[in-house]
Order: C-alpha cells, then structure tokens, then sequence
C-alpha cells in the first residue's frame, strides 16, 4: 500500500483512534471502582460533617460505621419505604415530585446525643446545589448543616460551603407552634429570627437557591419530622 496516499492515511488514522479508544476504555474501567469509592468516601464525609465530625477519605468509612447508626428512607408520608438511603441518587429523585421522592434520613449517635441527617438537593445561580441538614433529636432544631456545588462563582455564590454562612444555621428552628417555617435566607445582613440566617454578600440568587431548596425538602420531610 502506497503509504504516501490518502487510503493509509485515513486507514492508519482510524486504527490509532480505535486503539487509543480501547486504551482509554480500559483505563476507565480499571479506575472506575477507586472512583466509586472516593464518591463514597466524600458523601461519609459531608454527612458526618452534618453532625461536627471530621473524616479524611481514610476514616471515612470507620467513623461512618461507628457514628451513623440507622439508615432508611421514607416518603412523604412519613412512612418507611424500601430503598437504598446511602446510594439514593437525589438528581434523579429531585426530578419527581414530593410525593413520588425517595427521602433518605441517616441517624447518627453523636456526643450531643442522636442526630437526624437530611440530604438536599437544588439549583443556584449555575447549576445544581446539594447538602446535607441535622437536626436534633426535637427534629426542629438545627444541630448542623453542609452545602455543595457544582458551579457557583468563586468568591460568591460558592461561599456557601464555607464555615461562616453554613455556621449561622446552627441552633435555628424549622417549626413555630407545628407550622413548618423551614429557614428564611435574609438580604442584606438583616437575619435576627429563630429561623433566618443572613445570605451571601453578592451572592443573593445562590443563597435564595439553597432557601428554597431547603424548604422544599423539609416540606417533603414534614410528616417524617411531625413524628415524635
């Protein structure tokens, strides 16, 4: 074959591509079970952050064995349902309605006493917005919170997963006289109530979308956290 035609050039082409596609395609596959388990890894630990608890990817699993005592998940109802609390995709079930959610719940046993630990799942200013909520065993008090993205502004909006804004939810109440209040977001440095915490400066639209993100869940949670 003429290697100086357009046929071997096209042909060799091809193969390289096809070659370095099943390389790729390996290596994929080979890594794909570490890559689970440091997804794994960082979910133990934004949960046990919820509660106060540091872990490094190494301790992870350990201390999530150790301190997380029940997992299960409920409906809107309050009702404990079959599923998968830990491995429950909340992209997928944010999708769905209210009534139709998957809702995990994590119970954990800490040094204050047991903990119940909400996941969340919203949208900010450019994309999705997860955390997790733990409430006391009152199920209305706020004994700690944690907040991700995927991509809010840096210095903005993506200082929600810092200790300043996710601190101020600590102690706060979701109910009034059984009515649910969830947590207001305040504008402005202007939060003083049982139930507000004040937003990111320059990062309104970020910090309405993690209120309303809240609510949203808590309002799926209700009848869960109206059961005493």
């Amino acid at each position: 074959m003429n290697r100086q035609g357009n046929t071997y050039t096209f042909i060799y082409a091809v193969v390289l591509v096809v070659i370095v596609a099943a390389l790729l395609a390996v290596v994929s596959l080979w890594l794909q079970p570490q890559q689970n388990e440091n997804v794994e890894n960082e979910k133990r630990r934004n949960i046990l952050s919820a509660v106060k608890i540091e872990a490094s990817a190494e301790t992870s699993k350990e201390l999530f064995d150790k301190y997380i005592i029940e997992q299960f998940a409920v409906n809107s109802k309050g009702e404990k349902i079959t599923g998968d609390a830990f491995r429950t995709d909340m992209a997928q079930e944010f999708k769905k309605s209210c009534e139709e959610r998957l809702l995990p719940v994590f119970v954990a046993q800490t040094d204050n006493g047991v903990k119940y630990i909400l996941p969340l799942y919203g949208t900010g200013l450019w994309g999705p917005l997860w955390g997790y909520l733990s409430l006391d065993e009152d199920k209305n008090t706020v004994y700690g919170a944690v907040f991700a993205h995927k991509g809010e502004t840096p210095g903005l909006g993506a200082e929600i997963t810092t200790a300043p804004f996710s601190d101020q939810f600590v102690g706060k109440t979701i109910f009034d006289n059984e009515q649910l209040i969830s947590i207001l977001i305040k504008k402005g440095g202007n939060a003083s109530g049982p139930h507000e915490v004040d937003a990111i400066s320059g990062g309104t639209i970020t910090s309405k979308g993690v209120e309303a993100m809240i609510r949203s869940y808590l309002s799926c949670y209700e009848s869960f956290l109206k059961q005493k």
